[in-house]
């Protein structure tokens, strides 16, 4: 079993000595909601190598003319050479661009169909595409989504004239998660530019209190156990009874593996906050993702239903016993020895603005965009739910004042949210050609179409699937809906296209 998580590890790129609330932390996995996906025979693989796009720094200003360069992937291998197309791109997230996405995965399924030429975008301040020479709060100013859009307009308009296309050349775009509300948003902001779009999982409602996020989690765990939940609700209410007491907490810092004696945080509300969302979030990364294919057909993974055979276990004690053994299968999954839920040793690590530190691979950004434009703060007001009530949506904002500054209270967080709904309609968006697509068990649907709302801009929701299921790479255990909901997505193409 240890072998088998150690692969696990390897699959997902989480290199050693990383922190367990940087794993997962804001609904965000290391690397970017969108995993790599990983063939069976990766030496039959074709090497397409990355390029660079001279891209602006600041659409919104015409008195600008700074420049930086974007990376980007490309393969022809597919495309017949039409002046017309199609062309694809893939849309760039909140995590380093991977070549593994153009070679695999349902949308180089659709190339192969469609004879299409495949570009990939790598999102400004993730991965390898730097604006600035750092990535202090000044700096972040250009990391928002109007830029990124506008990043897209202009590489699909560079692209047109490089390769000599027809006007009536037809771009198809795709995104899994944030990308996936981009691809929406890019067909609604620049629909001149853009033909149609597949949004997987994107969320496209900003709200501050993303308090449905675990009552999903928890309708998720009771797909795999009536009693899986319940056994998570008493563990979490054991815990609190054990943090009244010295020896109790005592007993906690045993049983979590915690990296520093609880005893020492008790009277500090942040440490206690971030202690029970670490244990929160290691359901919900599990849920988030459960039976996805990121890491291959035919590899074992952490699914739902391994946490809940863990959680109906009796054999191994009470509740709070078997929250530890799940934390200790996450913990061992990411090869980490002890639990780091200090608090101020967190902020000061988001608090890195250079590129060479380890929040640079993603999450200092990713946290600046919740504290900017979306939120999605996934707290524990959710009444009931199974995780307690120790991390209300104030813990999440006082992150955004610790690590960015006292201007990113609550007013401006209120204010930017219903600036980004604004901006972009949240869920009463105004598109056609977007065929919207979420699984029942991920979380993020909350915040999605998940019901069609205009003929032109269907909605797929597939029950039992996860976060941006219908991009991985087909499995033979795929479930029907799930490969009914690829086919619906190629006929969408096909009707498009045809447009």
């Amino acid at each position: 079993m240890r072998l088998i998580l150690f692969y696990v590890c390897i699959f997902l790129f989480i290199c050693e000595n990383i922190n367990a609330w940087r794993i997962f932390h804001h609904g965000r996995m290391v690397g970017g909601n969108l995993g790599k996906p990983f063939p069976d025979k990766p030496q039959q693989l074709k090497k397409v190598s990355e390029q660079w796009f001279m891209q602006n720094l600041d659409h919104f200003n015409p008195g600008s003319d700074q420049k930086w360069k974007q990376r980007y992937f490309v393969n022809g291998e597919f495309y017949m050479g039409s002046p017309t197309g199609p062309i694809f791109l893939m849309i760039g997230g909140e995590g380093e661009a991977s070549d593994k996405w153009m070679t695999q995965g349902t949308w180089i399924d659709y190339a192969k169909t469609f004879k299409a030429l495949c570009f990939q975008l790598e999102h400004r301040y993730y991965g390898e595409s730097h604006p600035t020479p750092d990535l202090s709060t000044k700096n972040l100013q250009y990391l928002t989504s109007q830029q990124a859009l506008a990043d897209l307009a202009f590489f699909i308009e560079s692209m047109n004239e490089q390769y000599k296309f027809d006007n009536s050349v037809k771009w198809i775009v795709f995104g899994g998660s944030y990308p996936g509300s981009l691809a929406a948003w890019l067909r609604m902001k620049y629909p001149h530019l853009v033909q149609g779009a597949m949004s997987a999982s994107g969320p496209l409602l900003a709200e501050v209190d993303f308090k449905d996020y675990y009552r999903v989690v928890d309708d998720a765990l009771t797909t795999s156990s009536d009693t899986c939940a319940t056994a998570v609700k008493q563990g979490t209410e054991q815990i609190v009874t054990l943090l009244r007491h010295m020896i109790g907490q005592r007993n906690i810092n045993e049983l979590f593996k915690l990296c520093d004696p609880i005893d020492q945080s008790i009277k500090n509300s942040n440490d206690v906050s971030n202690f029970f969302e670490t244990l929160a979030g290691n359901f919900a990364g599990v849920v988030q993702y459960n039976k996805d294919n990121r890491i291959g057909k035919g590899k074992s993974n952490i699914t739902i239903d391994t946490l809940c055979d863990i959680m109906d276990n009796d054999k191994l004690g009470p509740p709070i016993d078997r929250l530890a053994a799940v934390n200790t299968l996450i913990l061992d999954a990411y090869n980490q020895t002890c639990l780091d839920y200090k608090y101020d040793k967190m902020i000061g690590q988001y608090r890195n603005i250079s590129w060479d530190s380890e929040t640079s691979e993603g999450g200092r950004q990713w946290t600046y965009q919740t504290c900017t434009e979306f939120g999605f703060f996934q707290s524990s007001n959710y009444t009931p739910q199974n995780f307690g009530d120790k991390f209300p949506v104030d813990f999440f904002i006082q992150q955004c004042v610790d690590i960015f500054g006292p201007k990113y209270n609550k007013a401006f967080l209120d204010a930017s949210i219903r600036r980004t709904n604004t901006l972009y309609g949240a869920l009463n968006i105004d598109v056609t050609n977007v065929v919207f697509v979420h699984g029942s068990i991920d979380p993020w649907h909350a915040l999605g179409i998940t019901q069609t709302q205009r003929q032109a801009a269907p909605a797929i929701y597939i029950e039992g699937t996860a976060h941006c299921a219908n991009m991985y790479p087909k499995a033979v255990d795929d479930p029907p809906q799930l490969n009914a909901a690829r086919v619906e997505v190629l006929e969408l193409i096909d009707s498009w296209i045809r447009l």
